[in-house]
């Protein structure tokens, strides 16, 4: 099977997977304020993900900041998120954290052995290598089920707007991916499959961070995605970012429940990456077939 097929037939077994996922139960607050979650690529979206549900109770922390800066490790209790659970700076953080949690798929992996306690995520998926849709959607929840109390909704309607709002998007250039708390690390992770599937150069920022900053790197004809429900303050920079040329898209589902929005903005930020490969009749993921990135990467992840 190629990687894209794969890729393509993971996020539609997420839909079968929401109807048998069981959360964890959370933390209790008072702990909450003494915990951080760490990982790395979607994984460290997974933990943003933690401390935006948290109310920011919990940190989302990048696990060589917590190897450089080890006092503050060793004051909190950390779970270390990672899919094959074979990171080596993850591994090095469970050595001397206060107490340390693996929340991995790997359960007879280093960190899981390095680790006091595991979570198993266990999840149907295509076999061999391929973009992480299926993995991102039960670590994440996994995280948020950790910090807040929520009902899984087990809404087709969900997947199906992705879908539709995911075939609007067209892009010649860049694209810039924006968010707030609870969809900023949707952002990260899009961005994330744009670079994994197309190698495109891709960006991603906080709503209003990206006035300020992503803006005045921007050309005529760049895309740019809005992860956000509608209010005033969107509407008015999609319409200021369209007077300069930009293609602007502002997928929507009209919901105020923030596990629905986190599914919807998922699932479109698998869904547009993916449908642009199809059009290129693109087989295989673009970090598959960049052997000399792809062996960067693992010699410095493992």
């Amino acid at each position: 099977m190629k990687t894209i097929e794969a890729y393509e037939k993971d996020i539609i077994l997420q839909t079968q997977f929401l109807q048998i996922f069981k959360p964890q139960s959370p933390i209790t607050k008072v702990s909450q304020q003494k915990t951080i979650f760490c990982g790395s690529g979607d994984s460290f979206a997974a933990a943003l993900l933690a401390e935006a549900f948290s109310d920011l109770r919990v940190r989302a922390v990048d696990p060589l900041e917590l190897i450089k800066n080890k006092q503050i490790a060793k004051l909190y209790n950390v779970f270390l998120v990672s899919i094959s659970g074979n990171t080596i700076s993850n591994i090095k953080v469970a050595k001397f954290a206060r107490e340390s949690v693996a929340i991995t798929s790997n359960p007879k992996s280093r960190l899981a052995k390095a680790c006091k306690r595991t979570i198993d995520l266990k999840f149907l998926h295509s076999d061999g290598i391929t973009g992480g849709s299926l993995s991102f959607l039960q670590s994440a929840l996994t995280c948020i089920s950790l910090v807040t109390n929520f009902t899984m909704l087990d809404n087709p309607q969900i997947f199906k707007k992705a879908l539709a709002e995911a075939r609007k998007v067209k892009f010649v250039k860049r694209v810039f991916l924006l968010g707030n708390l609870h969809t900023y690390p949707l952002a990260m992770y899009g961005a994330a499959k744009f670079y994994e599937l197309l190698g495109l150069d891709a960006h991603y920022e906080r709503i209003e961070q990206f006035s300020h900053m992503g803006l005045f790197s921007t050309k005529k004809d760049d895309t740019v995605i809005l992860l956000e429900e509608k209010n005033s303050h969107n509407e008015k920079l999609v319409k200021n970012l369209k007077k300069i040329g930009l293609r602007v898209f502002h997928p929507t589902f009209n919901t105020n429940n923030k596990i629905t929005q986190f599914l919807f903005y998922t699932f479109f930020t698998q869904l547009v990456p993916l449908l642009e490969a199809k059009r290129k009749k693109q087989n295989d993921c673009h970090f598959v077939t960049s052997t000399n990135l792809r062996k960067i990467s693992d010699n410095m992840i493992y």
